[in-house]
């Protein structure tokens, strides 16, 4: 059970990257524009979406896991650069990326130790 809440949490959370990806696109639009408006309204929606379910994954576990969790974003972001907007992934960039999923991990090991204990 506890990997499937693990795993809805990391695929929510990439849904909620995708806020970041709406918003730059929307950027690109002129201001007030149809495109521009349908932009952020598709943001809002996708805020929305995650002001709720992100109370939910927090009723299910500890705040400090989801938290540390919600890092992941961070690497969505890079994916999100490279596949969308054609950035370029730079070494930095994936030593970050890399830092961050060691950190998510490290915790969750942390955790998951003491909770034995």
């Amino acid at each position: 059970m506890k990997n499937k809440l693990y795993l809805a949490l990391h695929l929510f959370l990439m849904l909620y990257s995708l806020s970041g990806v709406v918003s730059k696109l929307a950027a690109g639009k002129p201001f007030m524009s149809p495109a521009f408006i349908a932009l952020y309204g598709i943001e809002i929606l996708i805020l929305g979406f995650y002001a709720i379910g992100w109370q939910q994954f927090i009723k299910r576990m500890p705040l400090s896991v989801a938290y540390a969790n919600k890092a992941v974003t961070v690497v969505w972001g890079c994916v999100w650069g490279v596949l969308i907007f054609r950035e370029q992934l730079t070494p930095g960039k994936i030593i970050g990326a890399l830092l961050v999923l060691c950190g998510v991990a490290l915790y969750g090991w942390a955790d998951g130790k003491a909770a034995k204990e």
